[in-house]
């Protein structure tokens, strides 16, 4: 008997999409099938206490030992693909659909001379066309009212039916335009044939035809000035879309397809397959492989087909192959994929339509394969734990780094210049650690001079932290250069204190929180000199507010990493190590991650660490880079955002949002502010002189941007707001 919490997910792993989970025993056999609105709130109610289960859900859970779920987009797709698990798998828990009346169908009798639409269960019979099975068949009756308005095919009983030949009048349907009436002759036997026809290639897919059929008939109708024909054609039309949205997962005109999609990262690629016979998802396949080469979103595809259809032949193969992007060669694989069908594959990127549509669904299936994968290995304790003494390892560290930071430079073009900091502890990520910066020592593009202002700045926060606390105090008795004192004391009151880098008060923008965007820190009894003002800005959202010194609380830099990371290689983790050199740090472990070949770089060393691509160490040092440099894109976006957005009119006291947009509606851009006199700004309702005065000094002292210049046409783009200037 297995206990569920070994394998219960977490609740965060969960999506909260609509989708079908599936129960596997120890054997990876599936034991249960089961669909959910909410994935999340579904599969977690099979994880309570196990008194307050069924009995029978209890035997299931103790019987099983994963659980999987496949994310779809709809109620719809998540029921048509839950009774073709059931099929197909047969599981043995399944219970509540075992009746003795099996799965109801949709079924057609094109073995009588009238054929009849109906709902049947149990052995199937020779002629008769059946659809599903349906969960319900409250399912199948809905769908089949939509479409009788389209395909009126006879519903009735063989005994409805005859009496309504004997005695002359049709049954209630035939009055409301929702069946022909055979019997009593309104159509001929082969004309109500072809209708049963036409509905049964509804059903199987081909739904395009009659769609655009109708619509086509429509607008004739409506050119006819036929307007009543038109909104019944456009009803029919409508009552068909309903119908398909009921169906199921479908793809129009019957096709055959399978869809593939990729979800990577630098390490790691996830695949998902979607295998569509007859317009409907028939079934579904995955896994997540080590990118053991240096492979683009192409390769993967092209490894993918030759591992799906190497061995395959015939209708095996699709006619079509639809793929997030093509091969390198894309004819010679589809001339491959030709050979081994017998007939001509398709091989293209769905572009529109539904086939794009159910590409995205599959898509889903593929990053949330992915992302799963990489939290169970990255919260598994005996994997991260490995991770963290194979880097102790590599990089020769007495134990091994519970607290990791990392490094990150973004900038465009050396504008926006900003760094990114952030923490892993036990290897995982501490969010509410992160910290941003902005490089405000020098202007321009210059990575390894950014991270050595970066480190620089951090580290003598956490020093000014330690002699705030006492925990640092200067010995008068040590010597000169000796740890722990003198070299520490100069942080906070030699050159340090008076670096313009370092003082002032923070420029965080609109996240700014706490004192690093309210100005100066008042100093603690332990200091000596002045303390410079925090240059920090606030990292995440949900940062809570710099904590006073007497509430007991971590300050924000209190906490060394044992181990301190910068993305990029040789140049910028010397940057890293001469700043903690000159602060007189000698007990925290620098390296680099390269993103081209992942290769790890140490202060001094003319050649680096390289790790095998199969190492957990390798593998949480690439998590934390690629966390930092998210980090850090973000925030440089955001800035870049807010100053493309900025306007010299901002600076102008007491002229608000609502005065501006009058200013500008008024001349119609800055550019023909600028040219205006102060009396001319006075014509303006609202504006007074003194405001007048205001903006002709703001804008004097702002220099006019360089033109904006159309790359296509190369017209000159004039302002025609006061977004910039």
């Amino acid at each position: 008997m297995a206990d569920p919490s070994s394998y219960r997910p977490k609740p965060g792993q969960i999506p909260d999409s609509p989708g079908v989970y599936k129960f596997r025993d120890e054997h990876r056999r599936v034991i249960y099938v089961g669909k959910a609105k909410n994935l999340r709130q579904r599969v977690a109610n099979y994880f309570q206490d196990l008194a307050n289960l069924h009995p029978r859900t209890r035997t299931m859970v103790t019987t099983a030992a994963s659980v999987e779920w496949t994310v779809v987009s709809t109620e719809v797709e998540a029921l048509q693909l839950e009774y073709s698990w059931i099929k197909e798998f047969d599981p043995r828990f399944n219970v509540k659909y075992r009746d003795d009346k099996s799965y109801p169908y949709l079924a057609v009798t094109l073995n009588e001379e009238f054929p009849r639409v109906q709902v049947m269960r149990g052995a199937k019979k020779k002629g008769v066309r059946y659809f599903g099975p349906y969960g319900h068949a409250w399912a199948i009756r809905e769908t089949v009212d939509l479409m009788l308005r389209v395909f009126p095919v006879r519903t009735c009983s063989a005994g409805v039916f005859k009496n309504a030949a004997r005695t002359g009048r049709p049954c209630l349907l035939g009055y409301i335009g929702k069946c022909s009436a055979p019997c009593v002759g309104r159509v001929t036997p082969e004309e109500h044939r072809e209708l049963a026809e036409d509905f049964c290639d509804f059903m199987a897919g081909r739904t395009g035809t009659y769609i655009r059929r109708l619509e086509k008939d429509m607008m004739q109708a409506a050119e006819e000035m036929e307007y009543e024909r038109a909104a019944r054609l456009r009803d029919d039309a409508e009552a068909l879309k309903r119908a398909m949205e009921k169906s199921a997962v479908v793809l129009a005109d019957a096709t055959d397809a399978d869809l593939i999609a990729v979800a990577e990262d630098e390490l790691e690629a996830a695949l998902q397959i979607f295998h569509v016979r007859g317009g409907r998802v028939r079934g579904q396949r995955g896994w997540v492989t080590d990118k053991v080469e240096a492979v683009d979103t192409s390769g993967l595809v092209e490894h993918a087909l030759q591992q799906l259809y190497g061995e395959e032949r015939g209708d095996a193969v699709p006619k079509e192959v639809l793929v997030p992007a093509l091969p390198e060669d894309p004819e010679a694989v589809s001339q491959w994929l030709a050979d081994r069908r017998g007939s001509q594959v398709s091989l293209r990127i769905p572009q529109r339509g539904d086939k794009k549509d159910l590409m995205a669904t599959v898509q889903r299936n593929a990053q949330q394969a992915l992302g799963l994968h990489k939290t169970k290995r990255a919260s598994d304790l005996t994997t991260r734990s490995r991770a963290l003494e194979e880097i102790a390892e590599a990089l020769g560290l007495d134990t091994a780094p519970l607290r990791i930071e990392c490094y990150d430079i973004s900038h465009l073009q050396g504008d926006d210049v900003v760094a990114s900091m952030v923490v892993f502890e036990d290897g995982l990520a501490r969010k509410s650690e992160y910290r941003r910066f902005q490089i405000k020592g020098f202007e321009g593009q210059d990575d390894v001079r950014s991270m050595h202002e970066v480190i620089g700045r951090r580290f003598k926060r956490y020093l000014q932290d330690k002699e705030r606390t006492g925990e640092w105090e200067e010995a008068p008795e040590a010597a000169p250069g000796a740890p722990g004192s003198a070299s520490v004391h100069a942080s906070a009151t030699g050159p340090a204190a008076t670096d313009p880098a370092a003082t002032g008060q923070a420029t965080a923008g609109p996240a700014a929180i706490g004192q690093a965007a309210a100005g100066p820190v008042s100093t603690g009894p332990a200091a000596t000199g002045p303390v410079p003002a925090p240059e920090l800005t606030a990292a995440s959202p949900d940062d809570e507010p710099e904590p006073r010194e007497d509430d007991g609380r971590p300050k924000r830099f209190a906490y060394p990493p044992q181990l301190v990371v910068v993305d990029g290689g040789q140049p910028q983790v010397a940057a890293a190590r001469r700043a903690l050199d000159e602060l007189g740090i000698d007990d925290i472990a620098v390296c680099g991650l390269a993103k081209r070949l992942e290769e790890v770089w140490l202060p001094d060393d003319d050649d680096p660490v390289v790790l095998p691509r199969s190492s957990e160490g390798l593998y949480l040092l690439q998590r934390v880079r690629d966390e930092a440099h998210r980090f850090a894109i973000t925030y440089q976006r955001a800035k870049r955002a807010k100053r493309i957005r900025s306007s010299p009119l901002d600076d102008v006291t007491g002229l608000g949002e609502t005065r501006k947009q009058a200013l500008i509606k008024h001349f119609g851009s800055v550019k023909k502010l600028r040219q205006a006199t102060i009396d001319e700004i006075c014509e303006v309702p609202g504006i007074g002189r003194r405001t007048a005065e205001s903006v002709v000094a703001a804008l004097a002292t702002t220099a006019p941007a360089a033109p904006a210049v159309n790359t296509a046409t190369g017209e000159i783009i004039e302002e025609d707001d006061g977004g910039s200037s």
